[in-house]
């Protein structure tokens, strides 16, 4: 019985560390487009408390702010900081032949454009913020604070309500 309680207290223990975030790595943010212009008033309201640095680049952030995750999100933090791939062998040469191989005329005839649904906002959980480690891809924070309206008084509302959010959340730690 006494290992069982032992096994169980180290258990619980290690799950604080699993748990526990270190936000002490992040120092400069981007936030990507949110909807109803969240994103504007989180970076006034962030700057104004000193949390984070923001930057308009992507490439220089630690983390990013969105309001979404998944496949489109993604696809955007691909373009942003495309994952290292691994170095391939040389190829082998091709064996020459007579006959020249056929290339269209116009070139490529195929969209090559990504998809347009992956970016759109339709699929956004409206109220969810999630602060995404950049090298690691990670989601490192998350908080969930709708807003009642699009009006700028609201979305100032909310923006205070996350920022109010993430540095209790940072003194935890």
């Amino acid at each position: 019985m006494s290992c069982m309680k032992r096994l169980a207290f180290l258990f619980s223990c290690s799950a604080l560390f699993v748990g526990a975030t270190d936000f002490g790595n992040v120092h400069t943010v981007y936030l990507l487009k949110m909807a109803r212009g969240l994103d504007q008033y989180l970076a006034h309201r962030i700057t104004d408390e000193h949390l984070f640095q923001i930057v308009t680049d992507p490439k220089q952030a630690d983390a990013v702010f969105t309001d979404q995750i998944g496949e489109g999100f993604e696809a955007r933090l691909e373009e942003i900081s495309p994952t290292p791939e691994p170095k391939k062998p040389a190829p082998k040469p091709k064996p020459k032949t007579d006959e020249q191989e056929a290339t269209p005329l116009l070139g490529d005839t195929v969209n090559t454009l990504s998809n347009p649904a992956s970016f759109s906002g339709f699929g956004r959980a409206r109220g969810t913020v999630f602060l995404v480690d950049a090298k690691s891809r990670r989601v490192i924070w998350s908080a969930f604070e709708p807003s009642r309206d699009a009006s700028p008084h609201e979305m100032d509302r909310t923006a205070r309500e996350i920022v109010h959010r993430f540095q209790s959340d940072l003194k935890k730690k």
